[in-house]
């Protein structure tokens, strides 16, 4: 069996343009099934329009995205609608809507997709809000009545409504302090086994990198490296060297092997 025999997402030769710029040139990116797959660049690399593309919000100008092996430019609208129930997203704010309580935001994607009954709804909303670690008492709160880390879990229950499986997460410990982040990743390890998920994950945060990806994937040079985290570590190219080899990425290696 080839080794990405079972990708659940496979892109091809990416290009990704802005006027005269090439942020992307010739990309290829396989994530598998049930892996978790980080994904990290420098400013400027396209990591957030790289998630945007394989979600299909925008129009790649060259190479072809496929998700569950169905090729998102070529989905009818009712093609993508299905594909669109399977798989959850977060993004980097939390991206909860403020004029609503957290189980509104976590009722948004079933009100949409299933008429269901009031009182299942409420069900549901309970069943995400305990399965991502907050209490009974946070439906009722708006966004702005929220810490940090709880908006982040607020809206990791909102993209797990529809039990997807596939998750998607841009920068899903940023604006965290430490011991939040180091929470919220042991919560994504536990979610991940459980709930039989495969996560791609844009992240900066190093010590997320090393506490949970099977694989990591570089954007360099309009491209992308990808191996595990070991591969990566021993990999000369300049900028992953100093990336995953300077002071803080150190520190980040001690903290979760050492």
């Amino acid at each position: 069996m080839p080794q990405d025999a079972q990708a659940v997402i496979r892109v091809r030769g990416l290009v990704t343009r802005f006027g005269a710029q090439t942020v992307h040139d010739g990309l290829d990116l396989v994530v598998r099934e049930h892996e978790i797959f980080g994904i990290v660049g420098g400013s400027g690399t396209g990591k957030s329009v790289l998630l945007r593309t394989i979600l299909g919000l925008r129009q790649p100008d060259g190479g072809t995205v496929e998700i569950f092996g169905r090729d998102m430019q070529s989905l009818s609208r009712s093609g993508r609608e299905t594909l669109v129930r399977s798989y959850g997203v977060t993004f980097q704010n939390g991206a909860l809507i403020s004029s609503l309580t957290v189980a509104q935001n976590i009722q948004l994607p079933l009100r949409e997709n299933f008429a269901l009954s009031e009182h299942t709804l409420d069900l549901l909303t309970g069943l995400n809000l305990a399965l991502v670690g907050l209490p009974p008492d946070a439906a009722a709160k708006f966004p702005a009545q929220l810490s940090g880390g709880m908006v982040k879990r607020a809206a990791l229950a909102r993209a797990l409504s529809l039990e997807p499986r596939l998750l998607f997460l841009d920068e899903p410990t940023s604006g965290l302090d430490p011991i939040s982040a180091a929470a919220f990743d042991q919560l994504l390890l536990y979610l991940h086994t459980q709930l039989q998920l495969t996560v791609v994950m844009v992240t900066h945060d190093l010590d997320t990198l090393f506490r949970t990806c099977n694989r990591v994937g570089v954007l360099v040079d309009g491209r992308m490296v990808s191996d595990t985290l070991e591969g990566i570590l021993s990999n000369p190219h300049p900028w992953i060297h100093e990336y995953f080899h300077g002071a803080r990425a150190r520190g980040a290696e001690l903290e979760t092997h050492g």
